[in-house]
C-alpha cells in the first residue's frame, strides 16, 4: 500500500479506528452531540476505562475532539462525515441482517 495516494492510506486509517463495535456506539452516541464519558458509560454500559481507551483511539486519528468544560470534558465528533459513514454501515449491516 505504499504506492497508494494519502488519501487512500488516511481513509484505510479512518476504517481500521471505526473496526470495533463499541467504537461504532460511540461515533453514533457523538452523532448526536456532545457528551461526557459519564454518559457514554451510562449508554454503552460498559466500564469508564474501556471507554477512555476507545476515545483515545478516535481522537488518535481525529476523528473525536475534546475540550473542558467545568471540571468534566465534554467529546464531539470532528464533522459529520463520521457519522454518515457510521450510520450509513450500520443501516448496510441491518439490511443484510433482515
Amino acid at each position: 500500500m505504499e504506492d497508494a495516494p494519502s488519501s487512500h492510506r488516511a481513509a484505510a486509517d479512518l476504517l481500521r479506528a471505526l473496526a470495533n463495535a463499541h467504537r461504532i456506539a460511540i461515533v453514533l452516541e457523538l452523532a448526536q452531540g456532545e457528551r461526557f464519558v459519564h454518559e457514554l458509560v451510562e449508554a454503552l454500559g460498559v466500564p469508564q476505562p474501556l471507554v477512555s481507551q476507545h476515545l483515545r483511539i478516535l481522537k488518535d486519528v481525529d476523528l473525536v475532539v475534546s475540550h473542558r468544560r467545568g471540571r468534566e470534558v465534554a467529546y464531539g465528533l470532528t464533522d459529520r462525515h463520521v457519522a454518515h459513514i457510521v450510520g450509513d454501515a450500520v443501516t448496510h449491516a441491518a439490511e443484510r441482517e433482515g
